[in-house]
């Protein structure tokens, strides 16, 4: 009988050494392709102007300078509305439309998985069917209802689409079905807890791997959302669109574009660094069935 290998007093999977050296280099290769391209950009960002056009390209930097950086704040200091309001716009729109998404999208979940009502399957359908759907397509119609509800040019047009999303309910509600059970909140209810009060205190931290997914995946979104249909004032638009307009003066102002893009990769970086774990977990539990 083959004995079980063991390493921190914890049975690991039966492999040999050779088979652990070889998986290990394969992910360390794959680590430096996938961790490639943000330093490309850090590199970039750090290049003056006649290092950014050389050919071909070089991962190194021979004269690094921050002269990107001081150019791009000071482009953004020389426009009409101040550079820290294009921040605020985006920091609002992405923490408020996030947490927008995480409540409206668990509770909408909470009630189609553990809560019995007529059409509940039918509704499931249809957010299934929804997700075929690029936002694109219902850009439009989109469009009208929030020009009959008063909503365009305001902070709302960006933030309340935000709250109700197809990907956001599909993942909740998956997770709801397979790692909250039934029992578990049969016996909150019969303690007296309250429905909302069972789903928050019980069912939320059961899937926690699952609503930080989702505030990854929502302010990914938003943080890197550029121009909007909904929006034509200069005071609601985000950091992005600014961004976009610097790109469009051309090449002499390449090195703000690099120094902008550092910018924004970084939070969202920030945020997954944060999750990553139980954004780890969430991937390796959703293909598992009990």
């Amino acid at each position: 009988m083959a004995r079980l290998r063991t390493r921190k007093h914890k049975v690991v999977l039966n492999r040999s050494a050779g088979g652990d050296l070889g998986i290990t280099i394969m992910l360390v290769i794959l680590g430096v392709f996938m961790f490639l391209p943000m330093y490309y950009v850090v590199i970039q960002s750090l290049k003056p102007l006649d290092e950014l056009w050389m050919f071909p390209p070089r991962f190194i930097v021979m004269k690094p300078t921050l002269n990107n950086f001081k150019d791009l704040f000071t482009l953004m200091n020389t426009s009409w509305v101040p550079f820290s309001r294009y921040i605020f716009n985006t920091v609002f729109v992405s923490v408020v439309g996030t947490t927008g998404n995480l409540f409206c999208s668990s509770m909408a979940a909470y009630a189609m998985a553990k809560i019995k009502f007529p059409g509940r399957s039918w509704m499931f359908e249809t957010v299934r069917t929804s997700l075929m759907f690029h936002a694109t397509v219902t850009s439009i119609t989109n469009f009208f209802i929030m020009s009959m509800l008063g909503m365009l040019d305001t902070y709302w047009a960006l933030i309340v689409p935000a709250f109700c999303t197809s990907l956001g309910l599909y993942l909740m509600k998956q997770f709801m079905d397979s790692g909250v059970t039934d029992a578990v909140l049969e016996s909150a209810r019969l303690d007296g807890a309250s429905e909302f009060r069972t789903f928050w205190v019980i069912a939320m931290p059961m899937v926690k791997p699952a609503w930080l997914t989702l505030i990854v995946y929502s302010f990914q979104g938003l943080w890197n959302a550029g121009s909007s249909i909904y929006i034509q004032s200069e005071q609601f638009k985000s950091f992005n669109y600014a961004i976009q307009q610097i790109l469009a003066g051309g090449i002499k102002r390449a090195g703000a574009g690099a120094a902008s893009t550092v910018i924004m990769m970084m939070v969202p970086i920030l945020v997954f660094v944060i999750t990553q774990s139980n954004i780890i977990e969430t991937m390796g539990s959703s293909g598992m069935k009990d």
